[in-house]
């Protein structure tokens, strides 16, 4: 009798250059019941059109796997007769999960969302997670105060970052980056930069890139705690001993409408409800009781992350133009940042740069239209960095204040005066993340 081979499922990820792939590594990868057949991409400028490398796809694709763009989705599933869509991205509202469910659906397959116990990878050390409901809450300020009380107890914390793989992905599988002239050995992006920068002048050795397991094996050799930095609102890759998540009394809501932020609140250990000092009271409170109600053991603890300006005095009636967090602005849904709020507050008048934007920082302001009079700063590579430039320089302020996390003079040549807008998390009351994380880790850290 002739033996019959059962034919593999095949499957398409949807993604945004993150999740996507570590979903494929984790669980797809060398798994002969599937067939990847395709990722999509959206949400990055210009990240389709490339390939996932046959180094990295594993036995199963030796030319690798092709990544296209999200609309071309309905077509692909025809072409390959395909079985299950997954998604795998970050950040997007429930009722927008739902829409893209149903133009797979409609076209026959299963759609899948894959959770914690089959993406996330167990480490050989205790790690911290640091997640968030939306994008731009406040992570990168809250992953700071973390390795401050690593450093100020003496511990070796190694930052392991949510993945920004935008180039060529064989030479981004595993990065370590632990000084500033490994973001330009690595021709980080504004975004990566963001990120990576304010770890590396604390001290710190960062790590990203593709291959998670890959990279988790390398942090561990150097790390007594492993910090796992989130993007977006994604969940941890790895197992947490202790989840931090985000919530922001400015979007009061959005905690339990967008996914998969409302798993990392359901999930969390410690809910750190920010940006306190600068939210309406009434949505303080109306975020506070949504978290107790749907987390009730987690433990809730009031923030703010004070703004400064540095130099602040010197534009009360001057003409500035504000440059904020691209991706807070973007699928965050933020129409401002901290470096609006600090403009203001000094008596800056803002000026409107899209008159004066060229190439796809024109098309950035005019896809978003609710914006504040501001500047996203939008650099996923060489070519929109410039373009950014461009546009800074060519709009008529007399002063440029940065709200972005990183300094942006390193990587742009402004032409007129720049000043920074930085802001650390500030607990208020007990416990706070030290006391929380002593206790948590007692025994087998402290």
């Amino acid at each position: 009798m002739r033996s019959q081979v059962a034919r593999k499922t095949k499957v398409v990820i949807m993604g945004a250059a993150g999740r996507d792939f570590h979903n494929f590594n984790t669980f797809f990868r060398d798994n002969d019941e599937y067939q990847v057949v395709a990722f999509t991409a959206t949400q990055i400028p210009n990240i389709e059109g490339r390939r996932y490398p046959p180094e990295l796809a594993g036995k199963g694709y030796p030319d690798g796997i092709p990544i296209l763009a999200e609309e071309e989705l309905p077509a692909i599933v025809e072409k390959h007769g395909v079985d299950q869509v997954v998604f795998a991205y970050s950040d997007v509202a429930h009722l927008d999960v739902m829409h893209k469910a149903s133009i797979a659906l409609a076209k026959g397959p299963d759609f899948r969302l894959m959770g914690p116990a089959t993406t996330m990878l167990k480490s050989k050390v205790p790690v911290i997670a640091v997640t968030a409901v939306r994008t731009g809450v406040g992570k990168s300020q809250t992953t700071r105060r973390v390795t401050d009380i690593m450093k100020n107890h003496g511990k070796r914390a190694v930052v392991v970052r949510h993945p920004m793989p935008y180039g060529d992905l064989m030479k981004q599988k595993v990065q370590r980056f632990a000084t500033f002239e490994d973001l330009d050995r690595y021709d980080t992006t504004i975004e990566e930069r963001e990120e990576y920068e304010p770890h590396i002048a604390r001290g710190f050795v960062v790590y990203a890139g593709v291959d998670y397991g890959a990279i988790l094996r390398e942090a561990e050799k150097e790390a007594e705690v492993v910090l796992w930095d989130g993007g977006n609102n994604d969940m941890p890759f790895y197992q947490p001993d202790l989840l931090i998540t985000l919530a922001d009394p400015h979007r009061p809501g959005h905690e339990t409408s967008f996914h998969p932020g409302e798993t990392n609140l359901r999930m969390a250990d410690v809910v750190v409800l920010n940006k306190v000092d600068t939210a309406k009271p009434d949505d303080v409170d109306r975020v506070e009781s949504t978290v107790k109600r749907v987390n009730p053991g987690a433990t809730v603890i009031r923030a703010a992350s004070p703004v400064v300006l540095e130099q602040g005095d010197m534009i009360k009636g001057k003409k500035a133009l504000v440059v904020e967090d691209g991706p807070t602005l973007t699928h965050g849904g933020m129409t401002y940042g901290a470096g609006v709020i600090a403009a203001r507050r000094h008596g800056a008048e803002l000026v409107d740069p899209e008159p004066y934007a060229v190439g796809s920082i024109k098309a950035t302001l005019k896809k978003y239209p609710g914006l504040e009079p501001l500047l996203p700063a939008m650099g996923y590579g060489r070519e929109q960095i410039r373009e950014l430039e461009e546009t800074i320089n060519r709009t008529p302020a007399d002063v440029v204040v940065i709200g972005t996390p990183i300094d942006l003079r390193r990587v742009l040549n402004i032409t007129r005066p720049a000043l920074r807008v930085r802001y650390e998390l500030e607990e208020i009351g007990h416990p706070d993340l030290e006391e929380i994380i002593v206790e948590r880790f007692r025994g087998a850290l402290f």
